[in-house]
């Protein structure tokens, strides 16, 4: 297995290491030797279980996976500090803590689809984009794991939501879309109601709430929204935030407006195709943002 580079600037981290400490006169040929033998039993044992180690291109493949994976870990371990990566590769445990902090990163943010991977529980796809040769030019493992990882915290983050904001437990997976679609109907139901759990009876409740002149301002919902938050663990919270788009608040705020005239239609004892009226007219002029889309029966 070669671990050189050409340039080892943009390559796997692993490789960057060790072109460094090379460079620095830190790494001596019987340090590098033993953690090429290193790489290649790890590789054999990866083509072992997911491959098959006596197909030469498979067990290129392999390398290649243990090369991604050392490197995930690796930069993760180090703080992308490459001195002190080269510390960990020194360590007794060589590679192998690395590749277990990678893989167990992966498994992490893996998507759990029901759909068996060749990789157990690590995404096939995602492993094709950490897995790397030793003398790419440039690896872009971490901005894949980064993305899989944001994309595992929107997803847990709607969950979260739903556990702890929804009065019901079963949800249809369809009924939402988005994160910041079940972030805005926990916040506005939440600040009509006084912070009750979420139901699908907003439409009904709507009749009867007083709405406050106050309530009517970008300022309520950005506390009301950070009230929200506060309640959640801090990475998920956070995660939350950096998904919410600049009209957020502001959609909130129109879907009071229409709440408003949506409550004045109420009291005038209109028909349900009335209301249904007006709510399909403003969805499709400026789709609302927080009000319920459920179909009542």
């Amino acid at each position: 297995m070669q671990l050189m580079l050409r340039d080892g600037s943009f390559g796997p981290f692993l490789t960057q290491v060790i072109t460094t400490a090379q460079a620095e006169d830190k790494l001596s040929e019987d340090e590098l030797k033993h953690i090429k033998s290193k790489a290649v039993l790890m590789s054999l044992k990866f083509a072992d279980k997911f491959y098959n180690k006596h197909k030469m291109h498979l067990l290129e493949q392999a390398s290649h996976d243990v090369i991604g994976v050392v490197s995930l870990g690796l930069q993760e371990l180090s703080n992308s500090d490459i001195h002190q990566a080269l510390t960990l590769l020194l360590a007794p445990e060589g590679l192998v803590k690395p590749f277990q902090k990678g893989w167990n990163m992966l498994v992490t943010v893996s998507k759990k689809t029901g759909k068996a991977s060749l990789y157990g529980d690590v995404e096939e796809q995602l492993l094709q984009h950490i897995a790397s040769p030793p003398d790419a030019e440039e690896w872009t493992g971490v901005a894949h794991y980064k993305h899989a990882l944001t994309e595992h915290r929107r997803t847990q983050s709607m969950q979260l939501l739903q556990q702890q904001f929804y009065a019901r437990t079963h949800f249809d997976e369809f009924e939402h879309f988005s994160l910041e679609e079940v972030l805005a109907e926990v916040v506005f139901y939440r600040a009509l109601t006084g912070g009750d759990k979420v139901r699908q009876d907003l439409k009904k409740r709507i009749r009867n709430i007083t709405l406050q002149p106050h309530w009517f301002s970008d300022a309520f919902f950005q506390l009301q929204t950070e009230a929200t938050l506060t309640e959640l663990p801090e990475a998920n919270a956070n995660a939350i935030r950096e998904d919410l788009g600049q009209h957020f608040i502001p959609a909130l705020l129109r879907t009071l407006n229409f709440a408003k005239s949506y409550q004045a239609l109420t009291h005038t004892d209109a028909s349900p195709e009335k209301l249904d009226a007006l709510e399909g007219k403003q969805g499709l002029t400026n789709p609302l943002l927080g009000w319920p889309q459920y179909i009542e029966l």
